[in-house]
């Protein structure tokens, strides 16, 4: 597994896309560092472009790396090769090097410019943390995706409404069952929504880590009433541990059972 992983990670790093990926990173750190004296201010505006861009990126790369490397993997399944072993190494490859690019593109700006030397620098991990985590989450769900379906289009359009569920429509839903069932206790349920929506649960960490839930009114105060504390810290990082390792198994499983 780990020759494969190491294949598909040059193989991406030797890719434009992933040089236009990490250099978008780095402008992007460097004019809002220009932009924003205040360090906070500069991880609250990456927050909004990482929520939406990361998840959009690692589906796209995933399906589109899947799709184009199907011949050299039907080689490889020729060989004597577990085919846990071949998948896994393809998409750690992907996910590896997505989640590089996104570190190393955002971090050199920071580092520059005097993170370590400020108490923002535990928000600007956690918010590296959350676009790595998001980043092996929709790789994974890209793959799964590209496995279940031999027509690429059908896979391309799978894997964007995939993104378009979980990172846009998800969130008018969740508003709009809080608006309609205002008359109801909704503690419960807005936690549960929110866990079970990788995208929302990196925005109410980040938010809560910045201390502005505020922003959130009614749901805010819930939200820092249980993710404020340790134990919701750890809860909430358990779930998205979870929304990784879980489409991480469905890939090893039905890569067994496939017939290619």
């Amino acid at each position: 597994m780990l020759k494969i992983l190491k294949y598909s990670f040059y193989d991406l790093m030797r890719s434009r896309w992933s040089y236009v990926y990490f250099l978008f990173y780095l402008l992007l750190g460097f004019v809002l560092l220009f932009l924003n004296n205040d360090l906070s201010k500069a991880v609250i505006t990456l927050m909004n472009i990482i929520i939406v861009l990361v998840p959009l990126i690692g589906t796209i790369f995933g399906v589109m790396y899947f799709y184009n490397s199907k011949e050299f993997t039907e080689l490889l399944l020729a060989q004597p090769l577990k085919r846990s072993s071949i998948f896994l190494g393809q998409y750690l490859g992907v996910a590896g090097s997505l989640s590089m690019s996104l570190i190393l593109g955002l971090g050199i700006p920071f580092a520059l410019y005097g993170l370590f030397k400020s108490n923002a620098i535990w928000d600007f991990g956690l918010l590296l943390v959350t676009g790595a985590f998001l980043t092996l989450i929709f790789t994974a769900i890209a793959f799964n995706i590209a496995l279940s379906n031999e027509n690429k289009i059908k896979g391309f359009g799978y894997a964007i409404l995939s993104w378009l569920l979980l990172a846009v429509i998800y969130d008018g839903f969740f508003l709009m069952s809080l608006i309609l069932f205002q008359a109801y206790p909704l503690d419960t349920f807005s936690l549960i929504a929110t866990m079970v929506n990788p995208v929302d649960l990196s925005r109410t960490l980040i938010l809560l880590k910045l201390d502005i839930s505020a922003l959130l009114g009614y749901t805010g105060a819930v939200f820092k009433s249980f993710f404020g504390t340790d134990k919701g810290f750890f809860i909430a990082l358990l779930c998205l541990i979870l929304w990784t390792v879980l489409p991480i198994w469905r890939i090893v499983y039905v890569s067994k059972k496939k017939d290619f």
